[in-house]
């Protein structure tokens, strides 16, 4: 660290630059690794006031990952408090390419209650924008794994009001199922419920119908009765549909007998059965439908 001894003004030119170029980064992550908090120490006065700008720069994002990992809880509280001084800054960072990647080592290292609710009341206001851009809906994935369920409470009833915008948007439909799996409980009934309400939706949609199978893969009770009664009297149709038919096979793959044979039946009473057989999709749908009752004994 000898350019401390040359000045302050110094310093502080010489870390900044540093932090935004490809090897002075990696020279001063380097410096980090000796375990000497005098050097973080350092660094870290040189660079609080440009947290943000580093966060967000090509190479300056991977100093801040090393510093969440390396600083004291004082540090990282200022940290924190500065990049969820101003609303929605936080959610800005967590869409930048670079910025999510930090956002998701800020989560990773949350030590204490208060900084997790800071966190959570910085990022929850956007939550829906979060969850459908391609780098902010891994800061949500990321607060389903690292926070507990009581802390990620948010996501899961927003997750739940919004269910169909979400599960019919490309990067929404994946973290929904995330959300499913990491919740438990009331929290996970009432997605399921939710998600099952819209079913007979979701399941014709491009996106929709990967939560519907994944929600039929779960077996849970109140939601797979109210899916199959919208699903009753509409195999037919389902079955015709690229996106829907799926969730026909899936019903067929993993439902009980009572259901699969009552699909069955509205498949061979079908007006026009050989055109099912026909159909570029419904045709896949019966040559399931004729395994299963054939293993059945249906």
């Amino acid at each position: 660290m000898r350019p401390y001894e040359n000045g302050q003004t110094k310093v502080q030119r010489y870390i900044l630059a540093m932090a935004k170029d490809q090897h002075g980064c990696r020279l001063l992550q380097k410096i980090f690794d000796d375990g000497n908090t005098q050097n973080v120490q350092i660094v870290f006065d040189e660079v609080i006031g440009h947290v943000v700008e580093l966060m967000i720069n090509p190479f300056g994002n991977y100093l801040m990952q090393k510093l969440l990992e390396v600083c004291n809880e004082e540090q990282r509280m200022h940290i924190l408090t500065i990049v969820t001084r101003e609303p929605m800054e936080l959610v800005q960072i967590s869409l930048n390419t670079h910025g999510t990647r930090v956002v998701q080592k800020l989560i990773e290292t949350l030590k204490t209650k208060q900084q997790v609710k800071l966190v959570i009341s910085a990022i929850e206001p956007g939550f829906l924008a979060l969850i459908k851009d391609l780098n902010g809906n891994h800061v949500i994935q990321r607060c389903l794994q690292c926070l507990d369920n009581e802390d990620n409470k948010f996501i899961f009833e927003a997750a739940a009001k919004f269910c169909v915008e979400i599960a019919t948007h490309q990067h929404g439909c994946c973290v929904l199922q995330r959300c499913i799996n990491h919740s438990t409980g009331e929290y996970r009934e009432r997605l399921a419920l939710e998600i099952s309400r819209n079913g007979l939706l979701l399941a014709q949609d491009a996106f929709g119908n990967y939560v519907v199978q994944y929600v039929l893969e779960l077996q849970i009770p109140s939601a797979v009765s109210k899916l199959t009664s919208q699903f009753k009297g509409n195999y037919v149709q389902l079955a015709t549909q690229k996106f829907s038919s799926h969730v026909v096979e899936k019903c067929l793959a993993v439902l009980d007998d009572q259901i699969r044979s009552t699909i069955i039946h509205e498949l061979i009473s079908a007006t026009h059965f050989e055109h099912l057989l026909q159909d570029p999709h419904a045709n896949y749908v019966v040559q399931t439908a004729l395994r299963v009752a054939e293993v059945c004994n249906l």
